[in-house]
């Protein structure tokens, strides 16, 4: 059993030298830690006890470092609150302590350490401060080991308390795809490029093909590392060092994130629900610059808080949005402390709930989206997560490429959450995309009205054309959601579409008496034309001398005609009656069949026709539209 455990406290506290009593390794690598005799950076140890494996993360406790600290206390399981015996609770004891409970870490140990050099008076002085600041925290009722490294004094039993408490952890749930949140990027020489942190997730085999997030940058894995020891395969929870290929180490920096390739995408705008420490001397306020913790990078950004008064009181948990500086790379569910910009002090932290948030503002915010924030942190089923981001994408839904990127989930639970919601028929497959059943009942409702709408104002219209309804109803939709939307209506027989007309099924164009003799009499006069047609205006205009008609009525009734099929657009001033074109594509026809030729040119189809060029170049394009010909160089294929 792997279990990496990190310490937490003031500096000067003995958390370096109680790390070398338990494991016999100095964890103070710098040459700046040994000149100073304080820890600057992580340090990393190793020891074997039982049957547990122990990785060991050494943090700094001077107030400078407090962010070097949390690049380090992320990823661990169990803490070590060290406090000196004879200094007692200091500042530095109180932000880390802060911190462990702000990331969520559940199991710990209270270390008094520098026990020979404490009066009994003193010792019993710093138990009382000790107690009294865990009071009600994850370490209420941890053990409490006194210890001189010095001596020796309280190791064994210390050990023996880390062993317990490793026993008393709870399960972890590793559903996320392979995350490595980097804390040291180095060079060996003969091997190249070495990157090193606590794997978060998942897995990582030798040779497997991964990706450097946020910048995008494609590695591979050519070897690798757990405490000094190479290995096939490492999993979640461990201490790893990779051997990369394809990038220098000079490209890659703590706070990066090794990862899968193609499924984490950076983001800059984060939805979260966050808690203001009750010491803190200010609310967290709207506007407020941070400096934010998420793994191991910082990064600096604004809050806005989304309740109606733009501020949250210390002690008071609340939703927020981040907006980042820089692109990072996060999932939900990842915790995340938040530090004042100037003095960099510790104020709150949180968890994260949306990644790819839109950009909110305080006073136009919708109260649904708040609610479903507030669905999004309380739920860690996992259909009922991939349910909610689905919800919260809307009409536009959401791919699973998307889906992927916005959970993290590894595709054997995304797969399976997204199939329990469409089993459950609370998602819709469109396409390659997925949209929630409200969503798209909403868009069928909208779009019924939509084409219904369309009839009351053109009721000679045969119907909408595909083109106006996609316009109208999904502007800037997917094409998957409005194909999904009109295939459902037509499958409830709400809908007709015909080639690209739309309409509803209770639809009919019946024409009044008088205006069904206008185009009897409009049909009649193409009929007399033949093929040699005037333009559209003269045709109407001769065909509704002296009538009373207005020349929109005429052309809505004339618009009929032509839905109908009973007159043929040809150009936009070339129309003929169905007749004239039907008798034309069997004399077509006719020819290929007599001759045992079917291939034609613009002359003997004009012979054919009985045409000028003036209407056989018009014709011939039609007919290639409508595939009764097709063009092979200067000739046409009759088909």
């Amino acid at each position: 059993m792997d279990v990496i455990v990190g310490t937490a406290g003031h500096i000067d506290h003995g958390k370096t030298a109680l790390i070398k009593a338990l494991t016999g390794i100095d964890a103070d690598r710098l040459p700046e830690e040994k000149r100073r005799g304080i820890t600057v950076d992580l340090g990393f140890a190793e020891s074997m006890t039982g049957d547990v494996h122990f990785g060991f993360v050494d943090v700094p406790g001077h107030e400078r470092f407090v962010k070097n600290m949390l690049a380090g206390v992320s990823g661990i399981d169990i803490v070590m609150l060290v406090i000196a015996a004879d200094e007692g609770v200091m500042p530095q004891t109180r932000e880390h302590f802060d911190i462990c409970r702000l990331l969520g870490i559940r199991s710990g140990i209270v270390v008094l350490t520098k026990t020979d050099l404490a009066e009994a008076d003193v010792l019993e002085l710093a138990k009382m401060e000790a107690a009294e600041l865990v009071a009600g925290s994850f370490l209420d009722k941890a053990p409490v080991i006194e210890v001189s490294s010095r001596t020796g004094r309280g190791v064994d039993e210390l050990k023996a308390a880390l062993v317990a408490a490793t026993l008393r952890l709870p399960k972890k749930i590793d559903r996320t795809v392979m995350r490595l949140p980097i804390d040291r990027s180095f060079s060996v020489k003969g091997f190249g490029t070495v990157v090193t942190g606590t794997l978060s997730s998942s897995s990582i085999s030798e040779g497997a093909e991964l990706a450097i997030s946020p910048d995008g940058d494609l590695v591979r894995a050519r070897g690798l590392q757990t405490h000094g020891r190479s290995a096939a395969e490492v999993t979640a929870g461990q201490r790893v060092a990779v051997n990369l290929g394809g990038i220098d180490h000079s490209s890659v920096i703590r706070g990066m994130v090794l990862t899968e390739r193609d499924v984490l995408r950076p983001t800059q705008i984060l939805d979260a629900r966050v808690e203001v420490l009750a010491g803190a001397a200010k609310p967290l306020r709207t506007r407020q610059r941070l400096r934010i913790h998420i793994g191991t990078v910082e990064a600096l950004a604004r809050v806005q808080v989304l309740n109606a008064e733009g501020s949250v009181a210390p002690g008071k948990k609340d939703l927020i949005q981040i907006r980042i500086e820089v692109p990072v790379t996060a999932v939900p569910g990842e915790r995340f402390i938040a530090r004042s910009y100037s003095p960099q002090i510790t104020i709150a932290g949180g968890i994260v709930i949306d990644t790819f948030a839109a950009k909110h503002r305080r006073k136009d915010i919708e109260a649904s989206r708040m609610q479903l924030l507030a669905l999004m942190s309380a739920h860690d089923e996992l259909a009922q997560t991939v349910f909610l981001h689905i919800s919260g994408a809307g009409g536009a839904g959401l791919s699973y490429s998307e889906l992927q990127a916005r959970t993290g989930l590894r595709r054997e639970f995304l797969s399976d959450a997204i199939d329990a919601g469409v089993t459950g028929r609370k998602i819709v497959a469109a396409g390659e995309r997925y949209i929630t059943r409200q969503d798209l009942d909403r868009l069928c409702t909208s779009a019924l009205t939509i084409i219904g709408e369309f009839h009351k104002q053109e009721r000679l219209a045969k119907g909408i054309s595909r083109d106006a309804l996609a316009a109208k109803g999904f502007k800037h939709l997917p094409p998957e959601i409005f194909h999904t939307s009109l295939a459902e209506l037509q499958e409830k027989c709400l809908v007709i579409a015909e080639r690209e007309i739309i309409r509803l099924a209770s639809h009919h164009t019946d024409l009044p008496p008088a205006e069904a003799e206008l185009g009897r009499k409009i049909l009649a006069k193409y009929e007399q034309l033949g093929l040699e047609v005037t333009k559209l205006g003269d045709a109407l205009a001769e065909t509704t001398a002296g009538t009373a008609f207005a020349p929109k009525d005429v052309r809505r009734v004339f618009q009929t005609f032509v839905e109908s099929g009973e007159i043929v657009k040809v150009t936009d001033e070339f129309y003929f009656a169905k007749g004239i074109i039907t008798k034309l594509i069997g004399d077509l026809r006719g020819f290929a069949a007599s001759s045992g030729d079917r291939l034609i040119d613009v002359s003997k189809f004009k012979d054919i026709a009985g045409v000028s060029r003036k209407y056989a170049i018009p014709l011939l394009e039609y007919f290639d539209r409508e595939r009764i010909t097709r063009r092979a160089g200067d000739r046409r294929l009759i088909l």
